[in-house]
């Protein structure tokens, strides 16, 4: 029987007994051959270090081994790890193989495949079997894990130094490296533990595996254990914050009524939140209720501290907070950790102050947009005060909001909501022209144009009327909002200087 054949039957004796796919096996093979070949060359030649790759043909079983090369630059520190004698210069790839080459391309030379028939291969085959098997063994043990990346896993404290190595079973380990353990934690050679599964990577010593203790999504899957109802996807974990050792924050919801999500989480007699503790040293789990509104979640994720005054600037993606004297300790946390932590599970900027430090702050936030609204809308003070109190801070505010919000502060009638909204939008046409310079007045002043169209037509290189007057209706289009009346009114308007010529 010919080698090729003989190849094919061994594939399909390995994949029947052993409970091993085919091409798991037609791989392991394959590296299993490669390194023979390796091997075979270094005796040949002691002071050489190839690369090498076989290719088996999974309908003929026949065998290629290849030696490889990578084209790089000599003088590039990227390619330092390269092997010298796996790698050429482009000159040396050219005198190869009678091509030209590029940095980076990879070739490929044909050597003579490693013997496994007859007498003298019979060794040989019984080596390159065994190490084949070994590989495709723990590539099924990398595939199995791999499908559990993202969740628990348990495994027996085997080593603990600065890192703990886990024994998951079956001969596979799972490393637990110190920056992924909990501080302060001390785990001893038989310990059973629990982990969150990271990664899984192969190689031919066997899977990677990496866990770590003290990642947040620990925390998520603790509880996805703990509380049926989380698994069940009848609550859900919105948001999490951990301190890892020390002290952690989740936010929880339900649609159900009829479930109150945190005593879900607490448990009878605080049973589930003391297992989850339990598991993770001892750490302290604040359990909150999720809110879409940004200020109520703030302020039940700074719980137990009590906020007396809050503002929120949505443009910064900021939220101040006041709280009393007495409390402000609390709110701020040993170290900043209260606020550090609510500060990651809501994705808010938090500055927590005592009431004298936010009426000071507030005051003078006030002023300056009081300032702000006299100086562009040329009004008195207490016009800019009225318009402070009804919320608004922005000039983009008072020309674009509702007629009806700014008919429905107290004094305000038609004639002088429409000066106001008139002013700001002058306002914001010069700050345009100031910002924008390099956008043409003749295009900023034309009938229908906008400070934000005059923005998002200078990002397209817009840039005067005559530029305008060249488009068309589709190219236009691409612009957010825009709708085919008002892209053809802008540029027949943009086009009324030409049609003025042909005229005279």
């Amino acid at each position: 029987m010919s080698q090729s054949k003989e190849v094919l039957v061994l594939v399909e004796s390995l994949a029947n007994t052993r409970n091993i796919g085919k091409e798991a096996i037609f791989e392991a093979l394959e590296e299993a051959l490669a390194s023979a070949a390796q091997k075979h060359h270094a005796q040949l030649h002691p002071d050489e270090e190839i690369s090498v790759r076989v290719d088996i043909n999974r309908d003929t079983g026949e065998q290629t081994t290849f030696r490889t090369y990578q084209v790089i630059d000599p003088y590039d520190p990227a390619y330092a790890e390269v092997p010298p004698d796996a790698s050429l210069t482009v000159i040396e790839a050219e005198q190869l193989t009678g091509e030209k080459h590029q940095i980076g391309d990879n070739i490929e030379e044909v050597l003579p495949s490693i013997e496994m028939t007859g007498r003298k291969g019979a060794a040989t085959a019984k080596s390159v079997i065994q190490q084949a098997m070994r590989i495709a063994e723990k590539k099924r043990q990398a595939d199995l894990f791999r499908s559990k990346v993202g969740s628990l896993i348990s495994g027996v404290v085997k080593w603990a130094r600065d890192r703990v190595i886990l024994d998951l079973g079956d001969g596979v380990e799972a490393v637990l490296p110190k920056e992924e353990q909990i501080p302060g934690e001390t785990l001893r050679i038989g310990d059973r533990v629990r982990a969150y599964l990271v990664s899984v990577n192969f190689d031919v010593r066997g899977p990677q595996i990496l866990v770590s203790r003290a990642c947040v999504e620990m925390l998520v899957q603790l509880f996805r254990l703990e509380v049926p109802e989380i698994s069940e996807e009848v609550i859900q974990i919105k948001s999490a914050a951990r301190d890892p050792g020390s002290r952690s924050k989740i936010a929880v919801k339900t649609n159900d009524g009829r479930i109150d999500p945190i005593g879900a989480c607490i448990g009878m007699r605080g049973s589930r939140v003391q297992a989850v503790s339990g598991e993770l040293g001892g750490e302290r789990v604040d359990i909150i209720l999720w809110d879409d509104n940004p200020a109520q979640l703030v302020i039940n994720a700074m719980a137990p501290a009590e906020i007396e005054s809050i503002i929120v600037d949505e443009v910064r993606h900021v939220i101040d907070m006041a709280v009393s004297d007495e409390q402000l300790s609390q709110a701020i946390g040993r170290n900043g950790q209260n606020v550090r932590l609510a500060s990651q599970l809501t994705t808010w900027t938090l500055n927590v102050m005592s009431m004298d430090a936010f009426a000071n702050k507030a005051n003078a936030e006030s002023m300056k947009t009081l300032q702000y609204f006299v100086h562009h809308l040329d009004i008195d003070e207490p016009v800019a005060e009225l318009l402070i109190q009804a919320g608004f801070t922005t000039l983009e505010e008072v020309a674009y909001v509702s007629t009806q919000e700014l008919l429905a502060i107290e004094g305000f009638d038609e004639e002088i909501v429409d000066e106001l909204r008139t002013r700001a939008s002058n306002a914001l046409l010069a700050k345009a022209l100031n910002d924008e310079a390099t956008v043409s007045d003749d295009l900023l002043m034309m009938d229908g144009m906008t400070p934000e169209l005059a923005k998002q037509l200078a990002a397209m290189s817009i840039l005067t009327m005559e530029d305008l007057a060249e488009q068309s209706i589709d190219e236009l289009l691409e612009i957010k909002g825009m709708d085919r009346e008002t892209a053809g009114k802008l540029i027949m308007t943009a086009r009324e200087p030409w049609f003025r010529e042909e005229g005279e």
